[in-house]
């Protein structure tokens, strides 16, 4: 789900646990949240820049004062790991050369993801290629790959995420298929962070992949903390307690994502 408002979704008691930390939107406090922790879900917006600016600063912080954490990014899929590593080699700090060798999709504003990966250079961290890629979601979005054995309840509460974050504009026959791809890039984000655990591993991700209920936690095995940065928005209902602590930051300018998805499925003629 690439919408701004992907990330809307009813909460239910899947995971529901103690209310989250609201914390501020300021560096420091977004790096000691993440402090010590073995594994950590930091979510986004995807187009929102001062997410991506308070996210980087906070990361910086972090690094300054010792900790090494594997860098994991949603933006780059799992099969592109020994191209990263080899443009790593072949041109160091070269953050265009790594992108384009790692197959960097262009819908990705790649502007806002730089400050990490030349974070990950400069202190020599790993840069861990982590998404499933679309060829392989939409074999199981079409049952092309093998079934999920997922519980029911996790199915449903996703099918229910991607209709209200499809502006519940998606015809029903399309959310079972949709919600596998979902629930399989969870279970993929999750898998590739999992041999980082023990030096510590942030996961750049949607505050959707963030979720503790349906999201890549309920796939993890052992301990995580997941941190959303949500938009100031009075018509958002971000479902804050699938998380373990969240940010608030200004809502970034952008046309009616309802009303873009409503004319692209509007019948010809």
């Amino acid at each position: 789900m690439r919408y701004a408002i992907s990330s809307v979704a009813l909460f239910t008691a899947l995971g529901a646990a103690a209310a989250p930390a609201k914390l501020p939107a300021a560096p420091d406090a977004l790096a000691d949240a993440m402090r010590g922790q073995g594994v950590v879900l930091l979510g986004e917006v995807h187009d929102n820049a001062a997410q991506h600016a308070l996210r980087a600063a906070a990361l910086r912080l972090l690094v300054e004062r010792g900790a090494r954490p594997a860098l994991a990014f949603e933006q780059f899929d799992r099969e592109q790991q020994a191209a990263i590593d080899r443009a790593r080699a072949e041109r160091p700090g070269d953050l265009d050369y790594l992108i384009a060798a790692a197959k960097g999709a262009k819908g990705w504003q790649w502007e806002y993801y730089k400050p990490f990966l030349a974070l990950a250079l400069a202190y020599d961290l790993p840069i861990v290629a982590a998404n499933l890629s679309r060829a392989d979601a939409m074999k199981v979005a079409t049952a092309q790959a093998p079934a999920l054995d997922v519980p029911p309840s996790i199915m449903r509460a996703q099918e229910e995420a991607i209709a209200k974050g499809h502006c519940d504009l998606l015809p029903v026959e399309a959310l079972p298929g949709m919600a596998r791809a979902q629930i399989d890039r969870d279970r993929t984000l999750a898998s590739a962070i999992a041999p980082y655990t023990g030096r510590g591993v942030v996961l750049l991700t949607g505050n959707e992949h963030a979720r503790k209920d349906i999201g890549v936690p309920h796939w993890i095995a052992g301990t995580s903390k997941s941190i959303a940065l949500v938009e100031d928005d009075a018509d958002s209902d971000e479902p804050l307690d699938a998380f373990d602590a969240y940010v608030v930051t200004e809502r970034a300018a952008r046309p009616d994502p309802c009303e873009e998805l409503r004319a692209r499925i509007k019948p010809k003629g």
